[in-house]
């Protein structure tokens, strides 16, 4: 049985979720994390280098034997570092876990991954694409359009390119602010603007081989930054698993009208894709659009679906690069799984950083994955906006958040802030046995 040196990319909760599954590998010889936190150093030994410099991480890659790359965000993979590694003589037998720059466009531009879903037949709501050249044209598409009015900038804005405003005026100076602006700088030189889709939002995730698929299990995530969904997006509030809605016959239909018709599209395309597919859905009155696509896991949707993977992560990714997914037989924890972020004050605006976090060691019973933190002189401060998820699996998702909670109480760092309704919406769809 082969081991693996595996390099994981990233410094994030989804990071550190990956990190926490493949230390549990018996494939596992050694895991290095680049650049990491304070929770993946935990698990395996980061490394401080540029990952946005591709011959560094040949080099790191070399160095340390490694044999499998797994790639964490997104722009690593828009920017193509899987196409790198499988045009270099030395790295090209490397297994590397996410897809080539083409199938990460689907990412990597809304509106390339809107003229993919209208080719394929994906259902997905109406829109149009408009630059600085045409933003006139911008104004008049969105008096065509009843209110709510969705902007999203094409391109990689963090989790935080897509607005939506009720009123004309504001949607006409919010297309202005993007183009000309430069509200999210490169990103924002082209704007989709689509029809408002009305319905409950979920994320679905499969893993391919650029062949065949297998689908994790399903998560809602909670974007808005303020209780009852206000306030502006973030990167993601917290996340819970499974959705309650996404019932047998829904699934069935989000795997026979998206996820097959995506990947017949990525086959006949000719994309090179193994790694994760993350469709973010809506529900419309029992009916499912997509509303994005994502070339990699979620954050924090990962902090909830990982944990319910009872395969070694380490097969499943050697069956991805191997083109031999369809022999794979994917296990799933039947237990609900709920993770809250706890995160800076001020944040998604401007925060403070190397606050000292106290109390991860009093946690019992769940898992504290680390998003935005760092050793500071013996201690674990904050490094970013969010910060930390307590993620708790129980029997039922009330249970689940309540440990999580409970857990969390237990956690302080000056100006700690997190959400305390996850999961609100969706209580409605359990039965009251699972209540």
């Amino acid at each position: 049985m082969e081991k693996f040196t595996v390099l994981l990319i990233g410094s994030g909760g989804r990071e550190h979720a990956l990190a926490w599954k493949i230390k549990q590998s018996k494939r596992l010889e050694k895991l290095f994390i680049a650049p990491g936190n304070a929770g993946t150093a935990e698990c395996g030994e980061n490394s401080a280098i540029n990952t946005h410099d591709f011959p560094v991480v040949k080099d790191f890659v070399l160095a340390n034997g490694v044999n499998m790359v797994v790639v964490g965000p997104e722009e690593p993979l828009v920017r193509g570092i899987s196409d790198f590694f499988r045009e270099d003589e030395l790295l090209k037998n490397i297994a590397v876990i996410g897809p080539s720059k083409e199938g990460a466009n689907l990412e990597g531009s809304k509106k390339f991954a809107k003229e993919f879903m209208v080719k394929y037949g994906i259902p997905t709501a109406s829109y149009k694409s408009f630059t600085m050249d045409n933003i006139e044209d911008g104004f008049r598409f969105l008096e065509t359009l009843t209110p709510p009015y969705v902007l999203k900038a094409d391109g990689l804005a963090a989790g935080k390119g897509v607005v939506i405003h009720d009123h004309m005026e504001h949607a006409k100076r919010e297309l202005q602010e993007i183009v000309l602006g430069n509200k999210f700088g490169d990103a924002g030189k082209k704007v989709v603007i689509e029809q408002f889709l009305r319905g409950i939002e979920l994320s679905v995730f499969v893993v391919t081989d650029g062949r065949s698929f297998r689908t994790l299990p399903s998560a809602k995530d909670y974007k808005r930054v303020g209780e009852n969904d206000t306030g502006p997006n973030t990167g993601g509030m917290g996340a819970i698993s499974p959705v309650p809605f996404a019932d047998a016959e829904f699934m069935h239909r989000v795997e026979n009208e998206i996820i097959r018709p995506t990947i017949k599209g990525i086959i006949l395309e000719g994309f090179h894709y193994c790694g994760f597919i993350f469709f973010g859905l809506i529900n419309v009155d029992g009916s499912p659009y997509v509303i994005e696509y994502n070339c990699r896991m979620g954050d924090p949707e990962a902090e909830v679906v990982i944990p319910r993977i009872k395969n070694d992560i380490l097969d499943i990714f050697e069956a991805l690069a191997r083109q031999d997914l369809q022999g794979l037989r994917l296990e799933t924890d039947t237990r609900a799984a709920a993770t809250v972020m706890a995160v800076s004050k001020g944040y998604p605006g401007s925060y403070e950083k190397g606050k000292v976090i106290s109390g991860i060691e009093n946690v019992n019973g769940s898992i504290v994955f680390h998003a935005g933190t760092k050793q500071e002189n013996g201690s674990v401060v904050t490094a970013g906006g969010r910060v930390l998820a307590v993620t708790s699996l129980a029997e039922n998702i009330k249970d689940a958040l309540a440990d999580s909670y409970e857990n969390l109480s237990r956690i302080n760092f000056d100006g700690i802030y997190y959400r305390r309704d996850i999961g609100f919406d969706v209580m409605k769809y359990l039965q009251p046995a699972a209540i």
